[in-house]
């Protein structure tokens, strides 16, 4: 799996996602604080972002300011070819070391980096076996490239732009900490924090575009598709309590919203999926 997406320009609604994939993200332009897992990146030109793409992430621009981005989905197991080489430097070692990860890449760096998306792109569009195969190649480059930036202690203390970011930053980490908590409310958000409600639910809408309550149901939903992909066994219903549901009537309703199949049809489907993979495999052994 390879998805290549250049200077993509337009705007959309923030949603948190995420996906079996790594991603290469970068930032060419406009003003975004990128939310990853329970980390606030506010993003400047130049920055490249390494996702390790299971944890939750999403992007808050600002939409009076074009958003420019180029990112890159990819399978490991593309590279494997690659990684068997004599002289091969383990290049994916930053996603499996530090899972999400920015790079502020400025001067003689930037300039690099932004020439080897474009000569990605040429490939790109020439297309054809060729095209496909020097793509990946240049894509290789690149990896090569992040690696040796990787290369230097990676131990400094990042910075927050404003208060206002640090305290949506414990927001979020708490969140992350008591998300299936089917205790969990603006009130004890409040005593824990040393906020009021009011100022706790609009920074942190104002910082990453969706309320306290969407994070954590987007949080809690992410985590059942997980849950029901790792653990075919557990029932609806268990997912469901694990995850801080009180009702299953409300587990179900949202798990439908964000996922567009109810629970039950959902592992259905993997189920199925499974099934299939299985057929392809015991298919393959008589080929």
């Amino acid at each position: 799996m390879f998805e290549f997406n250049y200077r993509t320009i337009g705007l959309f609604e923030p949603v948190f996602h995420s996906h079996t994939y790594y991603e290469v993200y970068y930032f060419h332009e406009g003003k975004c604080n990128y939310l990853i897992g329970d980390t606030i990146y506010n993003l400047a030109p130049g920055d490249l972002i390494l996702m390790y793409g299971m944890t939750l992430h999403c992007p808050k621009i600002d939409p009076a300011v074009p958003y420019i981005r180029s990112i890159i989905h990819f399978d490991p197991a593309l590279l494997r070819p690659y990684l068997e080489l004599p002289q091969a430097v383990p290049v994916m070692q930053p996603f499996e070391q530090f899972k999400n990860y920015r790079l502020c890449l400025r001067g003689a760096d930037k300039v690099e980096l932004e020439r080897i998306l474009e000569v990605m792109q040429g490939h790109r569009q020439r297309g054809g076996q060729v095209g496909e195969s020097r793509l990946i190649l240049a894509f290789v480059d690149l990896l090569n490239f992040v690696y040796d930036r990787c290369l230097q202690p990676l131990s400094e203390q990042r910075e927050f732009p404003t208060d206002k970011e640090k305290s949506v930053q414990d927001v979020i980490a708490l969140l992350e900490d008591r998300y299936t908590d089917d205790e969990l409310n603006m009130e004890r958000l409040q005593q824990e924090l040393h906020l009021s409600k009011s100022y706790l639910a609009k920074i942190f809408k104002e910082v990453t575009g969706v309320t306290i309550f969407e994070y954590v149901y987007r949080k809690r939903i992410n985590e059942a598709k997980i849950l029901f992909l790792l653990h075919p066994s557990l029932a609806v219903t268990e997912v469901s309590l694990r995850l801080g549901f009180k009702h299953l009537a409300h587990f179900s309703r949202l798990f439908k919203q964000q996922a567009g199949l109810t629970p039950e049809r959902y592992k259905k489907q993997l189920k199925e999926q499974r099934t299939s993979i299985q057929r392809v495999g015991m298919a393959d052994e008589f080929i």
